[in-house]
């Protein structure tokens, strides 16, 4: 058991860590505070000014705020539907034993690993293109006209693209939860009758509940900034049909060049991330005390 001269000394060592991420964090937001009450334009940096709360009235009433918003839940709310049952449904299958179990496993895992925008690249010119795309020469296999997805669906092709590239960290997780199963427990559910519905109902899920709920609460965060495959696909278009919300911010900084109103958007972001963290937070909270 630690002492309290051990405790002491554990915080004297983290604390020069703690300081130094506690500024890496809170220097970059300040700032970023700061020039969300400045009218301030790189172009034309005559104009700059104290504003106050101007651009955050500026970026609300912007057409495509209200849009970015639903699509930045859309988003998460889509992926994460997919990714955790896809992710159990995967977790299930490749824990049974077949040959070459280790590769099969590395293949699932492996997309991962690829940039977002490599993987938006790939998405858009070899399997989603109208044209030359897998997905089109399959449509024109069955007598079907293929789809034109980023100018047709372009929030859909989006969701499959990134949950293409989160499944494999949900399936991993789960996979590692099921794995730390009881056989006992499964030799005695099968003893006593259960079937396979009976025993993934009562006895794998609720074990894996912990692991679904760290899966939905780490997403959740990463999801809240997706950029990259927005910009290398359809670049927020067609309209604002695929515009989220850190989206909107890049186009009112590096496009418009409003520094105030996409900080005050920055600033939106932040605080719509920690709420949705907050609930996130409070939900694994109370599955880690079970």
């Amino acid at each position: 058991m630690a002492t309290q001269q051990t405790r002491s000394l554990a915080r004297f060592m983290m604390a020069p860590s703690v300081v130094l991420l506690f500024v890496w964090m809170i220097v970059p937001l300040v700032i970023t505070l700061w020039f969300s009450f400045q009218q301030y334009n790189p172009l034309n940096p005559i104009r700059d000014g104290f504003v106050g709360f101007s651009n955050y009235a500026l970026f609300y009433s912007n057409p495509a705020f209200l849009q970015s918003i639903l699509n930045t839940l859309v988003l998460v709310g889509s992926v994460l539907l997919i990714t955790v049952i896809g992710g159990i449904l995967l977790a299930l299958l490749i824990d049974q034993p077949m040959w070459g179990q280790g590769i099969v496993r590395i293949l699932v895992i492996s997309p991962f690993f690829v940039m977002p925008p490599v993987a938006a690249l790939v998405w858009k010119n070899m399997i989603m293109h109208p044209q030359y795309g897998v997905f089109a020469d399959i449509a024109r296999f069955f007598g079907a006209q293929p789809i034109d997805w980023f100018g047709q669906h372009p929030m859909t092709a989006i969701i499959i693209i990134v949950a293409w590239q989160w499944l494999p960290f949900a399936t991993l997780i789960l996979l590692t939860a099921l794995q730390s199963l009881d056989g006992e427990q499964k030799e005695a559910a099968e003893m006593d009758g259960a079937g396979f519905v009976s025993r993934f109902i009562y006895l794998t899920l609720p074990h894996m509940s912990r692991a679904i709920t760290v899966v939905i609460l780490i997403q959740t965060i990463f999801l809240l900034s997706v950029y990259a495959e927005i910009l290398v696909t359809t670049n927020g278009g067609p309209g604002y049909a695929s515009t989220n919300l850190p989206f909107l911010v890049y186009q009112k900084a590096l496009l418009e060049f409003k520094i105030g109103q996409a900080s005050a958007g920055g600033v939106i972001a932040v605080i719509l991330a920690n709420i949705v963290a907050f609930f996130a937070m409070r939900a694994v909270g109370k599955n880690l005390d079970k």
